[in-house]
């Protein structure tokens, strides 16, 4: 029986979901900023239906919260996204040229660090 044998491992390959010819599943803060917003959205619309009494007026004021929720988060996130990984490109250019002048005359030591 080959189809039961244990060492033969299948992988499926998960398909997320394609919006616009790109998988959103793979988008950097996408699901985030998504579900702060549809949180903060539906939290501050059922909140104002409360004090006012008023469904169109919330259901306005959801989807305006939603909107400027989701926006904000997504600036944030992907500024912090940016700056990582422009530390990280500058890690790895420092490892690669450690790597490349490792026992080389131009060689730098590495600083001892003191505690105080």
């Amino acid at each position: 029986m080959e189809g039961n044998d244990p060492s033969r491992i299948e992988m499926k390959e998960d398909k997320g979901f394609i919006l616009f010819g790109r998988d959103i599943s793979k988008i950097p803060c996408f699901r985030n900023s998504l579900l702060y917003g549809m949180g903060g959205g539906i939290s501050l619309g059922l909140g104002h239906f409360m004090f006012n009494s008023r469904p169109l007026k919330a259901c306005n004021f959801a989807v305006y919260s939603f909107s400027l929720i989701t926006l904000a988060y997504w600036i944030q996130c992907r500024y912090n996204y940016s700056v990582q990984k422009f530390e990280m490109l500058k890690v790895q250019e420092l490892l690669r040229q450690n790597a490349l002048y490792e026992g080389t005359p131009k060689d730098k030591p590495v600083p001892e660090v003191m505690d105080v």
